[in-house]
């Protein structure tokens, strides 16, 4: 009987003694789990808007350039858990350049961890409408890390633009404005590349099959909308001043263009075109009143309603349209010369009585 007693002692002392290596462990883990917490995943920034931008040059990918970039955002308690995280998983080694937005009350954890995986958060550009290739060239590039110069440099030279299908005067047919997402160290090629791709992807079969209803290319169907995008903000009335061009172009007569004077010129200020404008700029490609056909591009970026209102094809015996003297932005349209002098007659003395030039 003695016996027996002294087993389950035994027993309940070692029943006893689990509980308190259990106790331990649990304490070690939450000790491990604050420890860890404080260090690591515990809001870490300490700038006061709701995020900061932080750029890494793809020239200043260095150790002593992203810990000089970052250390005015982390508090100073934490920064040394940065570098502590930075050194374990050897990121001075495989920095990557970019534009990373880090939000307000990140974790160092987060914010080491969008750097050391390359998450960038990408540029969002809204493309609307640019008249020349430089004035694109201006615009982008203070959107990405390339220079204005480096961007000129590629789509200034023709065996860059070659593989795209495009020249330096047909370069803007690859521009459909609208909004896009980017990353901000994107080469000027690279950019180009996107830009052709959501060309590609925008001429869909059923826009390339009206195209070629009307035989014309793509890039004949963007030149034209390129006028049309100057030449009216209506969108109702695009189709119809559409038509007008294809009617000329199809009968063989100068398109008569007064924007295309504009941008021979490259004055884009002028409100009225006169004679003299006509021909000093005789000798350009541009001047569609001397030059018969489609000039050798487009005259801006046209938009998308612009660029369907072409392909829509409106049937109309319209060879000639001229802005209501009303100055209300829409537009008198005519079939035959006599009508058309007597509309252009009736805005031209609009014109005078403003003393518009």
């Amino acid at each position: 009987m003695a016996t027996v007693k002294k087993t389950i002692k035994k027993k309940k002392t070692k029943k006893k003694s689990g509980r308190t290596g259990l106790a331990l462990i649990t304490i070690l883990a939450i000790v491990f789990a604050a420890f860890f917490y404080t260090l690591f995943l515990r809001p870490a920034t300490n700038f006061k808007g709701e995020e900061v931008v932080i750029l890494i040059p793809s020239n200043k990918a260095n150790k002593n350039f992203v810990k000089n970039k970052i250390k005015s955002s982390i508090k100073s308690a934490q920064y040394s858990s940065f570098l502590g995280l930075a050194e374990w998983f050897g990121y001075w080694d495989h920095i990557k350049p970019g534009r990373y937005v880090i939000k307000k009350d990140a974790s160092i954890f987060s914010f080491f961890r969008k750097l050391n995986g390359g998450r960038q958060t990408p540029i969002t550009l809204t493309i609307n409408k640019f008249r020349t290739n430089r004035d694109l060239a201006k615009f982008v590039s203070t959107k990405f890390e390339f220079t204005e110069s480096q961007f000129n440099s590629f789509i200034q030279n023709n065996d860059s633009l070659a593989s795209f299908g495009v020249t330096q005067q047909t370069l803007m047919t690859l521009i459909i404005p609208n909004t896009y997402e980017i990353y901000w160290n994107v080469s000027p090629k690279e950019f180009i590349e996107r830009m052709n791709k959501e060309s590609n992807d925008f001429w869909t079969s059923n826009r390339i099959d009206k195209a070629q209803q009307l035989q014309l290319s793509k890039e004949e169907i963007y030149t034209i909308a390129s006028i049309v995008e100057e030449e009216t903000n209506n969108n109702e009335e695009k189709p119809t001043i559409a038509s007008v061009y294809v009617n000329r172009l199809k009968k063989g007569m100068n398109l008569g263009a007064d924007p295309t004077i504009k941008f021979a010129l490259n004055n884009f200020s002028l409100k009225r075109i006169t004679l003299n404008h006509i021909n000093s700029s005789s000798s350009s490609p541009y001047n569609t009143y001397k030059k018969k056909g489609l000039p050798p591009g487009p005259i801006c970026t046209a938009s998308i309603s612009s660029i369907d209102a072409v392909l829509e094809g409106q049937k109309t015996d319209y060879l000639y349209f001229c802005a209501k003297e009303d100055f209300s932005g829409s537009h008198n349209f005519a079939a035959t010369d006599k009508e058309h002098l007597k509309n252009a007659k009736k805005y031209q003395r609009a014109l005078d009585s403003l003393r518009i030039h």
